[in-house]
């Protein structure tokens, strides 16, 4: 199904999880053919370090060659998000432990999480693409407390790697559009937790 955000303005937070941005990047291009304007942010460490999935130069140009805007990579930059209403919806994506654990705790000191705070102030809704790998681990009550806090939805999300990394979680990128579809009338798709990926796969 394409949906029609040709009249929203969308913000993406992009954190570490450097191995999920091949995913991210896709969807975002999906995400661009419901005509929305798409509002990049990065975090201080995703502006700033390389890795073996690529440099955070490659990113950032990635990021404004898709969007047709230059990403906010500072916490100034970001704190004017909310005053001047610029986002209608926010998704970070992806959103490892460390922002999700620091966005349950009130804690701002990144450009995404500014970001987050900022357009949060707005009543507005928040989109968490989740990538982590302590998600069934320390992660598991901040996940419980941000899934029950105001104006915050979840990408549908499951166990990556349940042999290698039982308490690791990636979200389904690909139901971005109808998650974002449904955060923007108030509602949380259903059900969040999926079984496994790949389980279907499986023998």
């Amino acid at each position: 199904m394409l949906y029609d955000f040709h009249d929203k303005s969308i913000g993406v937070g992009f954190t570490g999880s450097f191995c999920t941005y091949e995913k991210i990047f896709t969807a975002l291009e999906n995400l661009k053919q419901t005509g929305a304007k798409l509002l990049p942010v990065f975090s201080l460490n995703a502006s700033s370090l390389n890795s073996r999935f690529g440099t955070s130069e490659s990113f950032l140009e990635r990021a404004e060659a898709l969007t047709g805007h230059a990403p906010i990579t500072t916490i100034p930059a970001a704190e004017p998000i909310g005053p001047k209403g610029l986002m209608d919806i926010l998704v970070i994506a992806p959103c490892t432990g460390n922002t999700l654990s620091k966005l349950a705790n009130g804690i701002s000191d990144t450009p995404v999480l500014m970001a987050a705070k900022s357009h949060l102030r707005n009543n507005r809704p928040l989109v968490i693409s989740l990538s982590t790998n302590d998600a069934l681990g320390m992660n598991l009550k901040n996940i419980g407390i941000l899934l029950n806090t105001k104006n915050i939805y979840f990408v549908p999300f499951g166990q990556d790697d349940y042999r290698a990394k039982p308490n690791s979680m990636t979200a389904f990128t690909e139901l971005l559009p109808e998650t974002i579809d449904a955060a923007l009338k108030g509602k949380q798709i259903q059900p969040v937790i999926r079984s496994p990926h790949g389980a279907m796969q499986e023998v």
